[in-house]
């Protein structure tokens, strides 16, 4: 579904961010990015749907040259779900519009076809009943799960998430990872930037971990927690696992 293949990127010429990344998400896997803060990891996850460009190697979802010359990007990013640390909802409109705009922008939809969709997703992530409301009156958790909500309705092949819980207090944290949850084993193919490892352990069949740009280890969930490869994977788990 997802493959990245050498990819490489700079900042500048003093700063390579990526260096030479390869990695692949099968149809219905769940993939986990994780990392010390500044390894590139969500930098990673943004080049899959051209939110960050590249300077080397390439990117294909499906069938798709995320990074050629010509491919359309609208199309791309209506297949390609994303899910924000910081939600990026529309404030200026009620948690419904929030969910209908682009179905009825890119897809095409009827208004009445739209909000049927909407309304449908909303009850599956627990947020109907706040259909009414804008944004700005809603919880972290709530705002997240109608981000997931509004990722969903345009029925994407795959879902990409940059920390989506990093934002939250510490109580909302379960309600978020509950909705993805469900998604993982609803089969949805994801690749997820999260800290959350409870998270990887309980849904994610590959564990990426990156430090300075690389990908140092890409293996099995069981394999990394039991017996990381590399000393630096080791060091990161023994300071993550031990809080």
């Amino acid at each position: 579904m997802i493959a990245i293949d050498s990819v490489s990127k700079w900042y500048n010429p003093q700063f390579q961010v990526l260096k030479n990344c390869s990695t692949a998400v099968g149809k219905g896997q769940v993939v986990v990015v994780c990392g010390p803060s500044g390894s590139g990891k969500s930098t990673l996850i943004k080049t899959v749907n051209a939110l960050e460009p590249i300077d080397g190697g390439s990117i294909r979802i499906g069938d798709i040259e995320v990074h050629a010359r010509g491919s359309s990007l609208a199309q791309l990013r209506s297949k390609v779900g994303m899910v924000f640390q910081h939600f990026e909802l529309f404030p200026h409109l009620r948690i419904l519009d929030n969910l209908c705009l682009a179905q009825q922008k890119v897809l095409r939809r009827s208004r009445t076809e739209a909000e049927q969709k909407a309304r449908a997703l909303l009850e599956r992530v627990g947020m109907l009943s706040h259909a009414a409301k804008y944004p700005g009156e809603l919880s972290g958790g709530q705002q997240q799960r109608v981000a997931i909500a509004r990722a969903l309705a345009m029925e994407p092949m795959c879902m990409l998430f940059d920390e989506p819980t990093s934002a939250l207090d510490p109580e909302m944290i379960n309600e978020v990872l509950d909705v993805m949850i469900e998604l993982a084993r609803d089969g949805m193919t994801m690749m997820v930037v999260t800290h959350e490892m409870g998270f990887a352990k309980k849904v994610a069949d590959r564990i990426v971990f990156m430090d300075q740009g690389e990908i140092v280890e890409d293996s099995g969930k069981e394999a990394f927690f039991d017996q990381p490869a590399s000393d630096r994977a080791k060091a990161f788990l023994s300071r993550i696992l031990h809080h």
